[in-house]
């Protein structure tokens, strides 16, 4: 079998750690063959790992798409704001697409990419990749077989953790709405994703409510500087003190984020000149830090969803309740539990090690989404865009629900 190649579009955190270094440990079947990044260093450091021809280097995904063919299948790995255009792009250019979530931070673009995937011959997956984690597929297929008897309620929990908040959506690329997307769709739309698959309905209804309560100049203790590195006179006291996370002999991630130079000195650099030696209570985020949307779907079935900031550890809990037993799953132990009405027996299903993120997920997405292009068979698309835009537009609507305090009906999901 020959491997695909695939020519990687931002060699960030995703492009760079997850899609180039899962493609090299399969060999077999995909083969990293170009780059696209404009920050000289990132394409440095990409070519170290993964050596490629000068040719096969760009500075710009304009200049990669305007040629010759270099690749069968790109990864989209930008910035939220940055996804649509190269996508549309890279399909004009006879390529297949995998494009990192979310599709893009508003309606309209989604709606581009979407009609511009519908005029195109190209498989296209999006990375809702918890989709493709066991667990999630244990509990999807528990729930379909009836061991619960019929779906009445979802009660999902993200669990963001205040470390990974503090990290990505108060000092991080992910902070202010405007440069990236709202708090739901960015972290979040997974989640949508997954309640709209478990509850296999359309949606009917979103409300929601939340803000960003803590994360402001007024909690600002006394006497605190703009930098944790300026001698800051709470740092012992303060959950969120830069150093405390960043300057340890933990240089993974977050750690690995923050500068290409992960020395202690590179690092104590890092946190006196960037943006990850800010103080968390003077920063430019408006993001919320919790929020909570109730979702109806069109057969009945009622979800809740909670994301909150001020959790310990990152984690997602779930809580499935039908009419004849109820499924608990809590995803860093990988564990479900059933418990049955009629006997009260409790079944206890242990999915595999335990887990500190999705790269199950990422592995598995990368894999399905060769095995659709060899294969021809779309069916198989677990994440295509057509099975992704439901997630995005719930998003939206519990945003504009925030927002406006209204409940959103499904005559917005229709319109969209």
């Amino acid at each position: 079998m020959k491997p695909l190649s695939l020519a990687i579009v931002g060699a960030g955190n995703r492009g760079f750690g997850i899609y180039a270094m899962h493609a090299s440990r399969l060999p077999g079947e995909f083969l990293v063959s170009a780059v696209a990044e404009p920050d000289a260093s990132r394409r440095r450091r990409f070519v170290d790992r993964y050596p490629l021809e000068k040719q096969a280097v760009f500075a710009d995904w304009r200049e990669l798409f305007a040629g010759p063919r270099v690749a069968d299948a790109v990864v989209i790995a930008t910035q939220d704001r940055y996804h649509v255009d190269p996508a549309i792009a890279a399909l004009e250019a006879g390529y297949h697409v995998l494009l990192e979530k979310p599709i893009a931070p508003g309606i309209d673009d989604v709606r581009r990419f979407a009609d511009a995937v519908r005029r195109s011959d190209r498989v296209v997956s999006v990375a809702h990749v918890l989709r493709y984690m066991d667990f999630f597929r244990m509990m999807k297929h528990l729930t379909e077989s009836g061991e619960i008897g019929d779906l009445v309620s979802i009660l999902h929990n993200e669990n963001v953790g205040y470390r990974h908040y503090a990290h990505s959506y108060v000092r991080g690329n992910w902070r202010n709405e405007a440069e990236s997307s709202p708090m739901i769709l960015a972290k979040s739309c997974h989640d949508m994703d997954i309640m709209r698959w478990i509850a296999d309905s359309p949606t009917k209804s979103v409300s929601s409510v939340g803000s960003l309560s803590h994360f402001t100049a007024a909690n600002a203790p006394a006497g605190a500087p703009a930098r944790c590195t300026d001698g800051c006179p709470v740092a012992d006291d303060c959950p969120f003190y830069a150093p405390r996370t960043y300057l340890t002999e933990n240089t993974e991630w977050p750690v690995s984020v923050i500068s290409d130079d992960l020395s202690f000195e590179g690092r104590r650099f890092a946190l006196e000149t960037g943006p990850y030696g800010r103080c968390v209570y003077r920063c430019d985020n408006d993001v919320v830090d919790h929020q909570v949307a109730s979702i109806e779907f069109e057969n009945g079935v009622t979800g809740a969803f909670t994301m909150s900031a001020f959790t310990s550890h990152i984690n997602r809990t779930v809580k499935l309740m039908g009419t004849r037993g109820e499924i608990h799953g809590n995803l860093a132990k990988n564990e479900l539990e059933l418990h049955d009405f009629r006997t009260d027996r409790v079944v206890r299903y242990d999915i595999g090690p335990a887990r500190t993120g999705h790269a199950e997920g990422d592995a598995n997405l990368l894999r399905n989404f060769g095995r659709v292009i060899r294969s021809g068979n779309t069916s198989a698309n677990a994440t295509s865009v057509e099975e992704s835009l439901e997630s995005h537009f719930m998003s939206f609507a519990a945003e504009e629900s925030r927002k406006t305090g209204t409940v959103i009906g499904r005559d917005y999901f229709t319109r969209a």
